[in-house]
Formats: structure tokens, C-alpha cells, sequence
């Protein structure tokens, strides 16, 4: 009878395969890195999920909104404080509302926060307001991000200039002036075409962070799997790190909370890797996913978490 074993082996031969060089899990996994008045941190979704707090972002006739347009920054600093205090790895600042004179309140705001905690600032504004995002550009410390910039022609140019003066990371939105589409392919083939475009003003794809853009479930019930497919080939195709407005898929439904939360892991699963989240009531789901993905060894991050409560 013919072996089935090369000469010289048996069957407790053991035998090793050696992997093409190519293929390795996080081959396609690119950093960013940022930082604020303190130590920089890197952002790579092989490592832990990095939070951005999203609780610095006035409704119209809130609170926060009055006090910004008195130019008030005291909400702003505590809100700061009391995001970073619950987790956040970095602070999200939005002064987009009626009545604030954004020119103005905006590098306020970016000076307030960067008196008060350590982390980096995302600078939230959109490409009508370019004034107000250099001027908050020229008093941010560090390496900041802005959030953010599309395909449609107005937002390239406005933007990408700003990003690439001031050496900053950027969130690309995968939409045109069309708006975001409804499926993942097109997502994909828009997140291709915002690093071809930041290319051309010499941004490196590691400092381009891709939001895939949240729907609400409520108006149709198939996004939700649409932008988990889509995370899944930025992840595997282009390795950049990914965003996302977490609370938007659970607009105008009952029990926002666990339906934010149980499609936060599923994302993270997916390869997101730097939501924006309200810290306060998504950090626990967060934690668990990393510890379930292998990224908390020993369970300290979790561990430490739970003990504090």
C-alpha cells in the first residue's frame, strides 16, 4: 500500500506550514495618531476602542445652547470634565446652533476644554463654517481631528486645505451632496474616493478616519446590516480606522439605550474602532467587547471599571 506521509514521516511526524508573508491579521490595520495638551494616544482598532464624547453639542433652546451664545464656557468645561472623568479618550466639540456667533464661540469652546482636560479635541463643524474651524484650528493644541469632510465638491475644498495647513487627522463621511446612500458597496467605493482626495493634498491614509454614517433603524430596517458590511470591508480593504455617530441608528425607537449598545459590539466586531458615544451609558458595552475580543488581557480595563462602580 502506498504511504500517504513523505519519506521519513510517520504519523507522530509533526509538520509546520509557513504562512505567505503577506497574510496576517491586522496587515491592513493603520494608526492614527492624536493628542491633545497631554501624552499622544494612537488610535488602531487591533488595540482598545477609543471614545470620543459626544455631549458637547447644544440642542436648539437647551441649556448649552443659551450659554454658548452668551459665550458662557462654563457648561462647556464641565461637560469636558465630566466626559473624560466616564471614559472618553477624546472630546468632541459641536457649537452649531441659532444665535452662537461660531467664528467666535467655536475656538472658545477648543480653549475651554483644552484648559480643563488633557485629551484631544474633535473639532465638529462642516465646510459653511471654514472660518470658524481655522480659527479654532490655530488654538488647539497638539494634533486634533476634524469632523469633518464628504465627497461633495464644496466640502473637499473647503476642508482638505485646512487639514493639510494644520497637519491634522480628518473624519471622511461617505456621502456626496446626494446625501448617504442606502448600501454598503456604494459606502465602500465612497470611503476609496475621500482618500484618493485627501491624497491629493498629501494627507496619509493613517490620518484619514471613515465614518460609514448611522441611519435610524426606524426608516429602514436593512441600514443596520448595510453599515456593518460596509465597516467590514474598510476593515479588511483598506484598514483605516472607523467612526461612527452611535446614537443615530436608534432614532425614534423605543429602548435607545440597548439598541445603541448591542449594535456598538456588533460594530466593534466589525472593526470600528473610535465611536462617538455618549460615554456615560456606552463605556460598560464597550469594555465587554474589548474583553471579549481580546484586547483587555487579564481583564484589568474591565475589571478596574466594574470595581468603581
Amino acid at each position: 500500500m502506498e504511504s500517504r506521509f513523505p519519506d521519513g514521516a510517520g504519523p507522530g511526524t509533526q509538520f509546520f506550514c509557513r504562512l505567505p508573508e503577506t497574510l496576517h491579521l491586522d496587515s491592513m490595520s493603520l494608526q492614527t495618531n492624536v493628542q491633545g495638551t497631554g501624552s499622544p494616544i494612537t488610535i488602531d482598532r487591533t488595540e482598545q476602542v477609543r471614545l470620543i464624547g459626544e455631549r458637547i453639542n447644544p440642542r436648539p433652546e437647551s441649556a448649552l445652547a443659551e450659554a454658548l451664545a452668551d459665550g458662557n464656557m462654563d457648561p462647556v468645561r464641565e461637560l469636558a470634565v465630566e466626559q473624560v472623568e466616564n471614559g472618553a479618550d477624546l472630546i468632541d466639540i459641536n457649537v452649531d446652533v441659532d444665535g452662537v456667533a461660531k467664528e467666535t464661540i467655536l475656538p472658545a469652546a477648543v480653549n475651554a476644554v483644552a484648559e480643563e482636560v488633557e485629551v484631544p479635541i474633535v473639532i465638529d463643524t462642516n465646510y459653511e463654517d471654514a472660518d470658524a474651524l481655522e480659527a479654532a484650528l490655530e488654538v488647539a493644541p497638539g494634533t486634533p481631528v476634524v469632523n469633518s469632510f464628504s465627497m461633495e465638491p464644496a466640502s473637499l475644498e473647503a476642508i482638505l486645505p485646512l487639514v493639510a495647513k494644520y497637519d491634522t487627522a480628518v473624519i471622511g463621511l461617505t456621502m456626496d451632496e446626494s446625501g448617504p446612500p442606502d448600501d454598503a458597496q456604494t459606502r465602500i467605493e465612497f470611503a476609496k474616493s475621500l482618500l484618493d482626495a485627501a491624497a491629493e493634498y498629501d494627507i496619509p491614509p493613517e490620518d484619514v478616519i471613515i465614518d460609514p454614517l448611522a441611519l435610524p433603524l426606524s426608516s429602514n430596517a436593512e441600514i443596520g446590516a448595510e453599515i456593518l458590511k460596509a465597516m467590514e470591508q474598510i476593515r479588511d480593504k483598506l484598514g483605516n480606522n472607523i467612526t461612527l455617530g452611535l446614537s443615530n441608528i436608534s432614532y425614534e425607537m423605543p429602548q435607545r439605550e440597548q439598541i445603541n449598545n448591542h449594535f456598538l459590539a456588533m460594530a466593534i466586531q466589525s472593526g470600528l474602532s473610535v465611536p462617538i458615544v455618549n460615554v456615560g451609558s456606552s463605556r460598560e458595552a464597550i469594555l465587554i467587547a474589548d474583553l471579549v475580543m481580546g484586547r483587555d488581557d487579564f481583564a484589568k480595563r474591565y475589571l478596574s471599571y466594574y470595581r468603581s462602580k
